[in-house]
């Protein structure tokens, strides 16, 4: 019997070293075995990581490694079966044109997603630039909702929230790239958005929305030098579990 649905994919050791691991209400899934995952995911890897992951349901808060993985997004996703939105908190939009064709990466998934899933009303993509945005080439495109890091600070792009259609539930996926160098270090290029300004986004969607299950990625590179290594660790550990915290105060459900 399964103690939560909340868990962790080790696809790196990277938790290891974090203090994550002494939550109580979380499992450790060990994918460390599997080949053919990092930034591409193979169809036997995919298959895989489902299998892993299926007793866990789509529920609960997922810590998902670095953002070489986020893909899993869409792994997960994909076993929603009734209509409903992905919130979408990235540095970057992953909806790049895909470089080998018919195999998932972290950098196309999300075009993936808005392009496949048939019960996808709307994929709401925060954080990324407005030069990222307006290279987006998908079909479905209005399906996509953006608020770009300007308008986020500049205040502008308020009125953009009537878009959102709110009679559906939402699933959440938080890449840490979003945030400023001072909480996290990840292994791919960063925003500089603060902790604070992202649990005031969050808070939009955990008051009183129906939320079906949220995962975070952005962990740091493995192999750093030792130094900087671990102090990498200490940011994302800490990071993590205040985001962890901050989402529980809203969703015990979850």
């Amino acid at each position: 019997m399964i103690k939560s649905q909340n868990y962790i994919l080790d696809f790196t050791h990277v938790y290891k070293d974090e203090d994550i691991e002494k939550i109580d209400d979380i499992n450790w899934i060990d994918c460390s075995d599997i080949e053919g995952c990092d930034l591409y995911c193979s169809g036997l890897a995919r298959e895989e990581i489902k299998k892993r992951t299926e007793k866990y349901g789509i529920c609960g808060i997922h810590f998902i490694d670095s953002g070489n993985y986020h893909y899993v997004t869409k792994i997960l996703t994909d076993r929603i079966d009734s209509k409903f939105s992905l919130v979408l908190y990235d540095h970057h939009t992953d909806m790049q044109k895909p470089l080998i064709e018919g195999m998932t990466s972290c950098g196309d998934w999300a075009a993936q997603v808005i392009m496949e899933n048939k019960n996808l009303v709307q994929l709401i993509l925060v954080g990324a630039t407005n030069e990222d945005i307006s290279q987006i080439d998908v079909t479905n495109k209005e399906k996509l909702v953006t608020f770009s890091v300007e308008e986020l600070r500049n205040g502008t792009g308020k009125e953009k929230l009537e878009d959102i259609i709110t009679d559906v539930p939402f699933y959440i996926s938080i890449d840490k790239d979003i945030l400023d160098r001072r909480y996290i270090e990840t292994n791919w290029s960063q925003g500089h958005m603060p902790l604070g300004m992202l649990d005031h986004l969050l808070e939009f969607f955990l008051k009183d929305k129906k939320i079906l299950g949220i995962d975070i990625c952005g962990e740091c590179q493995v192999g750093l030098p030792f130094p900087e290594y671990i102090e990498a660790e200490e940011k994302n550990s800490k990071t993590n579990i205040q985001l962890f915290e901050y989402i529980k105060k809203y969703r015990k459900d979850l």
